[in-house]
């Protein structure tokens, strides 16, 4: 099973870019797309709904132009939206295909800088790690593919001694994180590299020198027991649809 996790900043952009005639070549199982910045009503090309695949759309309806998407290749049993938050649920920001024993979710957590964001990720983020332990409970497994913004480790920021303070890596952003893998989920990537220079995300541009380098932000968590069933993990590169990079997973599963 490939899913792929895909944080678009525009999903039209990254068309244009030649993000969908890349993955015709890719072979997933699931596309999971974060930041779509439109609604699916202003799709009309039916480039953004590849033959291949069930397309599914949470559109944020708060004007903030966030939106997420699930592209299935198999039909799934059921699709939800929302997470029951009532602040953020009308903003777009997760969607998830279930299937009889295994769930794909796609989430897209507040992003960017300044004091009103990083409080409005850290309310998020604290009604999301009491329901990501509560759904533990429903005897499936998990992927998530999430638009996190935050870096989990030091590793994960290129030029970490430069990051200082800086949303995305607060230690009480680092430290959820770190609880959540001590409470029965993993870094799906992380499963099988230990590598220090797979970032995904380029705040300040490619050149290290203009900030803080390369950040890993764009993760797949996992319900612990799908660990070892993660057989590779890549971040492709070879082109850019956005300032971030798309990435790749392959697990051992059947649906």
């Amino acid at each position: 099973m490939r899913v792929i996790s895909f944080f678009a900043e525009g999903l039209r952009e990254a068309a244009k870019l030649g993000f969908y005639d890349w993955l015709a070549r890719q072979d997933a199982d699931f596309v999971c797309i974060q930041d779509l910045r439109c609604a699916e009503s202003d799709l009309q090309d039916e480039v953004f709904f590849p033959r291949d695949y069930n397309a599914y759309f949470f559109d944020d309806v708060d004007g903030r132009n966030n939106g997420v998407a699930v592209y299935c290749r198999a039909l799934p049993k059921a699709i939800m939206t929302g997470l029951g938050f009532a602040e953020f649920d009308m903003q777009g920001r997760y969607i998830q295909a279930d299937y009889q024993d295994l769930s794909i979710g796609c989430l897209l957590a507040p992003q960017g800088d300044g004091d009103v964001p990083v409080a409005e990720r850290a309310r998020f983020l604290e009604q999301l790690g009491p329901h990501l332990q509560k759904v533990r409970n429903k005897r499936r497994d998990y992927v998530i593919c999430g638009g996190w913004g935050i870096a989990p480790g030091e590793r994960d920021v290129q030029l970490a001694e430069q990051a200082g303070d800086r949303p995305g890596f607060l230690p009480g952003e680092r430290a959820w994180f770190s609880d959540l893998f001590a409470a029965g989920y993993a870094d799906a990537q992380r499963e099988v590299t230990t590598d220090d220079d797979i970032f995904t995300f380029w705040p300040d541009g490619d050149a290290a020198a203009a900030g803080t380098g390369g950040w890993r932000v764009d993760l797949q968590i996992i319900s612990d027991e799908l660990g070892d069933c993660v057989e590779h993990a890549a971040v492709y590169t070879g082109e850019r649809f956005s300032r971030h990079a798309p990435l790749i997973i392959d697990y051992d599963v059947e649906l």
